[in-house]
């Protein structure tokens, strides 16, 4: 597999992804998406490219779009947490672990969250940029679909994200 990255010069070169690269691209995944989502570009290092790739994938974007849309059914779900069958308790299996959700900001922020797995989920190519920037939102424990403290973020995280997904 090849990339475009930049050269000495700052020019672009194709250049060959090694197995490393890939390893790196998983490994590191948290931190670059945070690098991408920040605006580094994927032509500065083989690891970022590597990142990119897998972040725009048919596969992961799908994921994405579906972990985005659970998260709206979740947050209009009466139950806070799934149930366990009787049987599962009674042979001693942990209960799963339960993130709250910020119920009231997600079904504020409802349709452009909708949006944006919408444009996740469509064939049309999309820049890393955005889809770091939504990898984010969902994973960050501490973030304004989680904790009461950061409501304010949302609107604008969505609204980058939803921009940056067009570009």
């Amino acid at each position: 597999m090849h990339v475009l990255l930049d050269d000495d010069l700052g020019r672009l070169t194709v250049q060959r992804l090694r197995p490393w690269h890939r390893l790196l691209a998983r490994s590191l995944g948290t931190s670059l998406d945070r690098r991408l989502a920040e605006g580094a570009r994927p032509e500065e290092s083989a690891a970022l490219a590597a990142r990119a790739m897998i972040l725009t994938s048919a596969a992961y974007r799908r994921a994405l779009a579906a972990s985005l849309r659970r998260l709206l059914e979740a947050s209009l779900s009466p139950q806070a947490r799934p149930r366990l069958m009787a049987a599962s308790r009674s042979a001693g299996v942990a209960r799963q672990p339960h993130v709250p959700l910020r119920r009231d900001r997600i079904a504020g922020s409802a349709s452009e969250l909708a949006d944006l797995a919408g444009s996740l989920a469509s064939t049309h190519p999309v820049p890393a940029r955005g889809v770091a920037m939504v990898s984010q939102l969902l994973a960050d424990g501490g973030g304004p679909l989680y904790r009461r403290s950061r409501g304010e973020e949302l609107e604008t995280i969505i609204e980058r994200a939803a921009q940056a997904l067009t570009r």
